[in-house]
């Protein structure tokens, strides 16, 4: 995934994409604010939703951090709702999350934007793209390889148009968010099974797996 370094600002996945045709029937508002409520709640119980804090404070976290960690903010942008923050080996940077009719993807200065991939939630579009950043080098599908909008960290110098490679490996947990061990099992269970839903578990346990069924 390929950023282009710019002014500031601030998809192939199991349920696949989302974005609706121009010609699609009328969109029901409601259903925008199923979708939006599942994310956040989705968001909430990742502990790398970060919540109103600024770029500055995000620079700050990843600063010192290994390239390709990430965390998830309120967009400081009155259009956009959320940002993803990430270390690159520029230094910090910001990418809007597009929102419309159901769909999240990422904010891009792509030629291709029709054909970039979207998700019906965020997580979705974050554990898509951390497993693409463990893809050989050459071995991506040409989806995964968008230009979202980005600014790296000012201190860091960047031509206009550079590339910025964007490797997402590992969230940044917030202090006070760290994961529960009951939650850290759920993502190992997840990790190694693609129906949990079919595991010899009482069933208070499936719904468990089931309010949260990711990797990250």
């Amino acid at each position: 995934m390929v950023a282009r370094a710019m002014t500031m600002s601030h998809h192939k996945e199991k349920r696949g994409s989302c974005c609706s045709h121009p010609s699609s029937p009328p969109w029901d508002p409601t259903e925008d604010l199923c979708c939006i409520t599942t994310t956040f709640q989705y968001l909430q119980a990742s502990g790398w939703y970060w919540g109103p804090i600024s770029a500055s404070e995000a620079r700050d976290a990843l600063l010192k951090k290994s390239e390709g960690t990430f965390l998830v903010r309120d967009s400081s942008h009155p259009q956009y709702m959320l940002t993803l923050s990430v270390k690159t080996r520029c230094g910090p940077t910001n990418v809007r999350i597009e929102y419309s009719r159901g769909c999240f993807w990422l904010d891009s200065s792509s030629p291709g934007l029709p054909h970039l991939q979207s998700f019906p939630d965020v997580l979705s579009l974050i554990q898509h793209y951390t497993g693409s950043g463990h893809t050989p080098q050459g071995q991506a599908a040409d989806e995964d390889n968008v230009q979202p909008k980005a600014k790296s960290d000012p201190a860091q110098p960047a031509a206009k148009d550079s590339g910025v490679l964007l490797k997402l490996m590992q969230p940044l947990q917030r202090p006070q968010a760290f994961p529960s061990l009951q939650h850290l099992t759920r993502l190992t269970i997840n990790t190694h099974t693609n129906c949990p839903d079919q595991l010899p578990l009482p069933r208070p346990l499936l719904r468990y797996l089931q309010d949260y069924p990711f990797q990250i």
